[in-house]
């Protein structure tokens, strides 16, 4: 029998390897940059066509490569990063595999074009399928272009797999920013079909985040720095005010590597701790500089996923540096009024307590306040009106029940809101003939319980419904008709309104004007990352502001990216889900049932766009059960 184990052709080999290196665009524009910087470059373009399908091309100044160096630098496992295994556990550059390259060259056209400072002519070598095609002296600035054009035409299956261009588009500002992030002292650009993108100057920390994320998130910024022999810890984190709903704005650098820890994550969300609404996340760029004999970065082909020596260290070590950068610049609550004027406005009055309880609370709060206090004090005193503040119009309620709304539920009939009467809400409960009576003749009449939900009556039971999701479902609906051919009507603005965004939010937002102001919006570009916005949907709830709905729906449609819903849906889903009515909004019998009746003329009634059941059915039989 023949032997059927034979080694792989190059080319083929190259493929293979290319599938864990070259994951798509971005994966190309990573190598290429961390190469750039690792050449000692202090100026760095990145030119993009098609997201990267067409054309990826990356300029630097840096060091150059002799005619030799050039061309094996496309061969497989060659590199001046290392020369011995030791050399892994020192590492002080980005790349040290020696794989990038051959595995580009293996599924794409190559064309590099170099030169050292003390030649007088460079090379260029044009490199196709992984063989060299073309290699010839060319004239050339100091540094290196590498130009990739056709990704994946080798292998058309790998293509048939990347994503719409925004989606790809998105993935290579990600890996841009990670590698501009981590060089503030190195000038970059990004070009993505003739326009820039990023202009980032040479300038500090600070400035490269404020550049790269916004002019919003300047006052947002908390420094962070501690250090210990073992570990030093820097960057910044982001006030609890200045959340979102989305990933995006939360990096880490070890050693000025990017990497991805979920541990390292959960580390910084325990500082925050209490601080921050359900489900949103802080921004915070944070670099970690450790012995690189700590830590194995030799895990995964990408380089992103690395192991500590001691990985709880480092974790309760970050815990405590952002809380202490938290702590010190005065971002964690107080009970000071005069400091925490926000604190003050979240403060609502309680109406379960009593007015006997009032003056008990009150007056105990004055006997412990007044013991070695300095009771001339101004602000003591202030605080003490403000804690009145608190209990103040509890007297409305009535007196002559004798319950205590501290002690358990008791088993009389207990009447919703609605049956509640008089000039002064709350102040005098109807007769329970009188409130039989009112619901009896109101039962074919939508009713609102909780805020949240709204009971419906029907013919067998009622209906249960989730006022937020119908609002979802209706809107989606509706914003799909107008980004179909019904266009919404616009509310013109008296004075426009102007946003600055993120250069990438900027960006994505150029990407999908159009089908945005089909929904209402009348948005023109101001010039750089600003935008002016002259209207906003005439259907719009009162309350929200036009900057905060575009700001949450770019936030919501970036998250929705990875679904590839088509960009008319993923908007629709988007402003659906931000412009829908809220929990705990009230609503008028007239405004639920123009609700009910609108859901139920929708397409699809029973989910909302997210998958959420918009109402549940209860039939009589069911209910009997219950009581049986």
């Amino acid at each position: 029998m023949a032997d059927v184990i034979q080694l792989l052709p190059d080319s083929v080999a190259n493929q293979i390897a290319a599938g864990e290196v070259v994951q798509r665009p971005a994966s190309v524009v990573k190598e290429l940059l961390e190469n750039a910087v690792d050449a000692g470059a202090d100026k760095i373009q990145l030119i993009v066509r098609d997201a990267g399908k067409t054309l990826i091309q990356v300029i630097d100044n840096g060091c150059g490569m002799s005619e030799t160096d050039a061309r094996m630098s496309f061969e497989r496992h060659a590199t001046s990063k290392i020369r011995e295994a030791k050399d892994l556990f020192a590492l002080q550059t980005f790349g040290f595999r020696g794989e990038a390259l051959a595995s580009i060259a293996a599924v794409a056209q190559v064309e590099m074009r170099t030169r050292r400072a003390t030649d007088e002519l460079g090379v260029r070598l044009l490199v196709e399928d992984s063989y060299v095609k073309i290699q010839e002296a060319c004239q050339a600035p100091q540094g290196t272009s590498i130009a990739v054009k056709n990704l994946f035409y080798t292998v058309p299956a790998r293509k048939s797999f990347l994503k719409a261009d925004p989606v790809e588009t998105r993935h290579i500002i990600d890996e841009f920013q990670r590698v501009a992030m981590a060089n503030p002292d190195v000038f970059f650009s990004m070009h993505h079909n003739d326009s820039e993108i990023f202009h980032l100057p040479v300038g500090n920390l600070r400035q490269r985040v404020v550049k790269i994320f916004g002019e919003a998130v300047n006052k947002k910024l908390v420094p962070t720095e501690q250090e210990t022999d073992i570990l030093r810890i820097s960057g910044f984190v982001g006030k609890p005010d200045y959340v979102k709903k989305t990933r995006g704005e939360q990096l880490f650098f070890v050693n000025k590597r990017f990497i991805r820890s979920n541990y390292l994550h959960h580390a910084v969300m325990s500082a925050y701790e209490d601080l921050l609404p359900a489900d949103t996340y802080p921004l915070y760029v944070l670099f970690l500089d450790i012995d690189p004999a700590s830590v194995d970065i030799n895990v995964h082909p990408t380089k992103q996923e690395i192991k500590f020596d001691d990985e709880r260290l480092v974790y309760n070590f970050l815990k405590v540096a952002v809380r202490h950068a938290l702590g010190s610049h005065n971002v964690t609550p107080t009970l000071d009024f005069e400091q925490e004027p926000a604190f003050q406005q979240r403060l609502t009055p309680a109406p379960m307590l009593r007015p006997e309880r009032e003056s008990q609370s009150v007056g105990s709060y004055r006997s412990s306040g007044g013991s070695g206090a300095d009771d001339s004090s101004s602000r003591h005193i202030s605080n003490l009106e403000h804690w009145e503040k608190l209990y103040k119009g509890l007297d409305l309620f009535e007196k002559g029940s004798g319950a205590d709304p501290l002690s358990p539920p008791s088993s009389e009939p207990v009447f919703p809101d609605a049956f509640i009467s008089g000039a002064q809400a709350g102040v005098e409960i109807l007769e329970m003939d009188d409130a039989a009576e009112t619901f009896s003749k109101g039962q074919r009449d939508p009713y609102q319980i909780h805020g949240q939900y709204i009971i419906s009556h029907i013919k067998s039971g009622f209906l249960l419904i989730d006022q937020q999701a119908a609002s979802e479902r209706v809107l989606y609906e509706r914003y799909l008709a107008a980004l179909g051919n019904q266009p919404i009507s616009t509310q013109k603005a008296l004075f426009p309104k102007t946003i600055e965004l993120s250069a990438a939010d900027a960006t994505l937002l150029n990407d999908i004007l159009e089908e945005v102001n089909c929904l209402g919006f009348e948005i023109t570009a101001f010039g750089g990352n600003t935008f002016a916005i002259h209207g906003s949907p005439a259907e719009l709830r009162p309350g929200i502001s036009e900057e905060t709905l575009l700001q949450k729906v770019l936030e919501q449609y970036k998250g929705n990216l990875e679904l590839q819903l088509g960009a008319r849906d993923n908007l629709a889903r988007s402003m659906a889900r931000n412009a829908a009515l809220r929990k705990g909004q009230p609503l008028g019998v007239a405004e639920m049932q123009d609700l009910i009746d609108r859901l139920f003329a929708c397409s699809v009634p029973f989910q909302s766009p997210s998958g959420r059941k918009c109402f549940s059915q209860y039939d009589l039989e069911t209910l009997q059960k219950q009581f049986s």
